[in-house]
């Protein structure tokens, strides 16, 4: 069925894409402070677990068989965020955010596959623009880059395990937001722990972990959090590919973040990408105003 995009779902999705776009700035600190490799994204992704492992209590009806569909979904989410985070670590910031953010031409195809959904001209030129966009930030003259690690290829899973999350997601309604989101930093963390296991990191000393505990609960509780919850229920009202094209904010966000903070240049060639990402992500809702749920 079909329905104008609501405003709220179309806000969550922008809002998790900026949030994205900064989340490189505690993990690269955590990075400094002295956590090393995947220990970096565990802390990150473990610290809002004890503050939403209640909603589980509180919404448990929905956990049953029935509504597998959406549990696997925010299942699925947590599993992509897990493994977003830790790409940073194992490869190129270009090589992450490329393989991961072929996530809206899955998506749009699943919609295609599953819901039926014409990929109509419009969702394909953005498509096009969101990753010449991204080509043009990064200065890539040679397409998109194929795998060629395991950082890139955890990157790559990423963006195949959101698109099936995204779908998930809006085709059960009997799941809330709250067991969605759960599951995501429930999954997202379980997973980045299996990695510090697998990786075998040097365990940081206590005085590093305490000396990053204050300003990470206050990331955790005024970023990460909300952000989680926003990246979730964009999901629930919007095309895979829609809310692809969307969190593209993220590139726009990064890109900028990064000039301000680092001693990254941002020029013409820079400022052309972003709102070339822009407009990829802003194309269809504007354009179309309509998707498969309301």
């Amino acid at each position: 069925m079909n329905s104008e995009i609501g405003k709220a779902p179309v806000l969550a999705a922008l809002y998790a894409g900026v949030a994205f776009g900064v989340f490189w700035i505690p993990i690269r600190a955590l990075e400094a402070a002295g956590l090393p490799g995947a220990w970096a994204a565990m802390v990150f992704t473990l610290l809002p677990v004890p503050f939403v492992l209640p909603l589980y209590w509180r919404h448990r009806a929905e956990l049953c068989p029935a509504n597998w569909k959406g549990i696997l979904g925010g299942i699925l989410g947590g599993l992509a965020f897990g493994l977003y985070s830790l790409a940073f670590l194992y490869t190129d910031v270009v090589r992450v955010v490329m393989l991961f953010h072929l996530t809206p031409l899955w998506g749009f195809l699943l919609g295609r596959i599953v819901l039926g959904e014409i990929i109509t001209p419009t969702r394909w030129l953005a498509v096009l623009l969101g990753l010449s966009g991204i080509a043009v930030i990064f200065g890539i003259g040679e397409g998109v880059p194929l795998p060629e690690n395991i950082g890139d290829w955890i990157a790559f899973a990423s963006g195949i395990a959101w698109a099936f999350a995204s779908l998930l997601l809006l085709i059960d309604e009997d799941v809330s937001v709250a067991i969605h989101g759960t599951s995501f930093f429930t999954v997202s963390a379980l997973f980045t722990i299996i990695a510090v296991l697998l990786a075998g990191d040097a365990t940081p000393d206590s005085a590093s972990l305490l000396a990053v505990l204050p300003w990470l609960l206050g990331v955790t509780l005024l970023l990460t959090i909300p952000a989680g919850f926003a990246t979730i229920y964009g999901p629930t009202k919007l095309n895979p590919g829609v809310v692809a094209l969307l969190f593209m904010a993220e590139i726009a966000i990064a890109t900028i973040t990064a000039a301000i903070l680092t001693d990254e240049t941002f020029g013409t060639r820079e400022a052309i990408g972003v709102l070339l990402v822009l407009a990829a992500g802003l194309l269809v809702p504007l354009r179309e105003m309509r998707t498969v749920k309301g």
